[in-house]
C-alpha cells in the first residue's frame, strides 16, 4: 500500500513538471539502463522544488523507485509538518539524519539492501542565492557518497546536474514561478568501471576515499553549468 501512494504521488509531480515546466536534458553518453541503476547522485542541491526534475524519468522508473527508493533526508526538512509528511510519503524509505555525531548516518547506511536504489543530494545542505551555503561556506560535496559507493558494486550510478532552481524558487522565499525551463545535465556510469578510476588510491581506504570526493567535486564546479 505504501509503495502504490508513493507511486501516485511521484507521478503526479511527474506530470505537475510537464504541464507547468519545460525540462532541457542533456542526456548522456552511455545509455542509462534504468532497471540496474542503483545510484543517483544529484549534484547543485539548491531547492526543495527540485521534485519537478522526476518530469523527465520514465513512468516504469517511477515505479521502482516507489518500491525501492532509499535515502538519507535531514532532520529539518523532515520535521516540518507539510514539507516533511510529503517527502516521507512520496520516499517511504527516507531515512532522517542529522549534522550531529550520532547514529543516524549508520541507520540510514544500514537501511541499503540489495535491490535498493539509492538518491543522495551529494553536497548535503542547499545552496542558498549567494552561491553558498546557510553558513555562509563553500558548497562541497561531503562524504556521505563515498560511504555509499563502498558498500556498491554492480549496478550503474547516474550523476545528475542541476543548472539551479532558484529561478523556480530560492529557499524560504514564496511559492514556486510557473512556465519556467529547467535544466539538468545527466552522466551515467557502471560502478564498478567508475570505482576502477581510482585504483592508484585503491591501497589505502582514505587516499581512496579522498580521490573520489575531488573527483565529484571537479564534477560539481565544472558540469552544472546547463
Amino acid at each position: 500500500m505504501r509503495s502504490i501512494i508513493s507511486f501516485c504521488i511521484l507521478f503526479l509531480f511527474k506530470v505537475f513538471s510537464k504541464l507547468f515546466y519545460r525540462t532541457k536534458i542533456g542526456w548522456p553518453k552511455e545509455r542509462i539502463r534504468w532497471n540496474d541503476v542503483r545510484l543517483i547522485v544529484f549534484l547543485n542541491h539548491t531547492s526543495l522544488m527540485e521534485v519537478l526534475f522526476l518530469g523527465f524519468l520514465p513512468t516504469h522508473f517511477l515505479r521502482r523507485l516507489s518500491k525501492r527508493m532509499v535515502g538519507p533526508g535531514a532532520d529539518k526538512t523532515l520535521d516540518r509538518p507539510l514539507v516533511g509528511l510529503l517527502f516521507k510519503l512520496f520516499s517511504p524509505g527516507m531515512t532522517k539524519i542529522t549534522r550531529k555525531r550520532d547514529d543516524s548516518w549508520d541507520e540510514f547506511l544500514e537501511s541499503i539492501y540489495d535491490d535498493a536504489v539509492i538518491v543522495i543530494a551529494a553536497e548535503g545542505r542547499m545552496k542558498r542565492k549567494n552561491g553558498l551555503d546557510t553558513d555562509g561556506k563553500k558548497m562541497t560535496v561531503r562524504g556521505g557518497v563515498v560511504d555509499i559507493l563502498s558498500r556498491l558494486n554492480f549496478g550503474q550510478m547516474v550523476i545528475a546536474y542541476s543548472g539551479g532552481l532558484h529561478h523556480v524558487q530560492v529557499p524560504g522565499e514564496g511559492l514556486p514561478k510557473l512556465f519556467k525551463t529547467i535544466k539538468l545535465n545527466l552522466e551515467a556510469f557502471d560502478i564498478a568501471d567508475y570505482k576502477a578510476m581510482f585504483t592508484e588510491a585503491a591501497g589505502d581506504a582514505e587516499q581512496w576515499r579522498k580521490a573520489v570526493l575531488a573527483d565529484l567535486q571537479m564534477r560539481l564546479e565544472t558540469r552544472c553549468l546547463v
